[in-house]
């Protein structure tokens, strides 16, 4: 059987399924900026219609609910495959096999055109892990179906979010010294995300001689789990010695790895599990089948850091944290490499009003809260060749973009609305302040970010032992911020001095 392909304009929906995923976010952009109609099939779409673009349609469905698939794959030319059961409690092993016998059942009556799934790679045999068993056996059920399926099978994904990434950079950041088993000898070929985004877009329009296709991706290189370490270190800066030895078995490293990266460890052992497998390209026939040219490992990690740096700088605090769901904890929520803290405080006055003590912090007006601490770690910054306190600020009413306040640096002001504050003093890492002020009802929201992205473990160090100090500064600085809106008289235009 051959599916032609159409033109974006000719087709009808295309469904992808796991659109909040970390692939299926990523995915959905990338067809949407390629002119497709997407359809979502999502269990909470009250979560998603936010996030998708205006020509996006969202279904309620659940690929466990047989009959809640029908409307969703209802003129369905394409559909993407890309939940799994990993997460949940109990034997993902079954749920996937029901999930996969359902929608590929559903597929069928609709008359769905092709099936594409993101699977993973790894010899068949009885070595293979639980969940790489899994992944393929998914790709196995839903060819069963009778619908032509396009299975791609890929090693790590590259990229700020992916679980895997996020494990080595757990890792990497935390451990000075690390423990290495024979397992991390054993060979990968890490992918980067753009690279199977690429891949996932273009098997939309690729005909299909013989029905169903299994391909094998990977990026450029095939490396060890260790020299995949090495890598993030290297380009994160860090210093990290790895010691050899000849027990650790991959199950005792999952406990291990549930100790040092707690975020990660209900999946994380399930994963690390199968590091014993190699899972590199054996078919490279993907080379020859599409247009992708799969980056290196080096440029893949140096893409991943730089596309994260540039997602925080677009994105608002509030809305990170509200994604991140159950990952909040003490201390702050853990996006990506940064430790993110954040408190808020409402009160009846107006944006301008609630925002003016916030354009005037620093410099000769203080910090409105345990000012003598502010000094001392002025005082101490200058015992480390720091700057301290001493810069003041250019103008005690308005800020501007560049200027320095005291240690800080402006990275972002929006009159009434946002300030944006680099550090300049000495920390072992990066931190930022963010004061944002929002309306609500008839008042506004203020809310006060704290960001802070540790270097190695003197960084985490840093943050989790001054964090008691830091907390209560910031919750008495926003108290007091607050309080002096409500003294001030801001004017009607707080723009500054045009």
């Amino acid at each position: 059987m051959m599916s032609q392909p159409t033109t974006p304009g000719e087709r009808s929906y295309i469904l992808l399924t796991g659109a909040t995923g970390y692939v299926g976010g990523r995915l959905l952009k990338a067809l949407e900026g390629a002119g497709y109609r997407v359809r979502c099939l999502a269990r909470r779409p009250e979560f998603l219609r936010a996030r998708v673009g205006p020509s996006t349609e969202v279904v309620q469905g659940d690929v466990l609910d047989a009959n809640s698939l029908a409307p969703a794959l209802a003129g369905i030319e394409a559909a993407y495959y890309l939940v799994h059961s990993m997460g949940s409690a109990g034997s993902f092993e079954e749920q996937d096999r029901i999930a996969a016998s359902n929608f590929g059942k559903a597929a069928r009556e609709d008359g769905t055109g092709r099936i594409i799934y993101l699977g993973g790679l790894g010899e068949q045999g009885k070595g293979l892990s639980e969940h790489l068993r899994s992944r393929q056996e998914v790709g196995e059920i839903l060819r069963e179906s009778g619908v032509p399926v396009i299975e791609f099978r890929s090693s790590v994904v590259i990229g700020s979010g992916s679980v895997s990434f996020e494990m080595v950079r757990a890792l990497v950041d935390r451990l000075p010294v690390m423990i290495c088993p024979k397992w991390v000898r054993t060979l990968t070929q890490p992918i980067a995300i753009e690279d199977v985004i690429s891949y996932l877009v273009e098997a939309a329009e690729l005909p299909l001689e013989t029905g169903s296709e299994i391909f094998e991706i990977g990026g450029a290189d095939a490396v060890s789990y260790g020299d995949l370490m090495r890598t993030y270190a290297a380009e994160r800066g860090l210093r990290r010695w790895m010691i050899r030895v000849p027990v650790l078995t991959p199950w005792l490293s999952s406990l291990w790895l549930g100790l040092v990266t707690p975020v990660y460890a209900r999946v994380g052992r399930k994963l690390i599990e199968g590091v014993r497998n190699p899972t590199v390209v054996k078919d490279d026939r993907a080379l020859r089948v599409f247009s992708v040219r799969p980056r290196g490992v080096r440029e893949a990690i140096a893409r991943a850091l730089a596309n994260e740096e540039q997602g925080f700088a677009q994105t608002r605090w509030s809305d990170a944290l509200s994604s991140a769901g159950g990952r909040k904890a003490w201390a702050g929520v853990r996006l990506g490499s940064r430790i993110v803290d954040q408190k808020t405080a409402e009160t009846t006055l107006s944006p301008a009003a609630a925002f003016a003590p916030i354009r005037r912090i620093g410099g000769q007006n203080g910090w409105y809260f345990a000012n003598f601490l502010w000094r001392i770690r002025g005082f101490i910054d200058l015992l480390v060749s720091g700057v301290g306190l001493r810069r003041g600020r250019r103008n005690s009413e308005y800020p501007m973009v560049g200027d320095a306040l005291d240690f800080w640096r402006v990275e972002a002001y929006e009159p009434d609305r946002r300030l944006s504050l680099l550090a300049e003093m000495k920390v072992p890492g990066r931190a930022w302040l963010e004061f944002e002020v929002e309306p609500v009802g008839g008042g506004s929201v203020v809310r006060q970010t704290a960001i802070f992205e540790p270097a190695g473990l003197a960084g985490l160090a840093y943050w989790y032992l001054l964090y008691p100090f830091h907390a209560w500064i910031f919750r008495g600085m926003l108290r007091e911020i607050v309080k002096r809106g409500k003294l001030l008289k801001a004017p009607e235009d707080n723009h500054g001095p045009s």
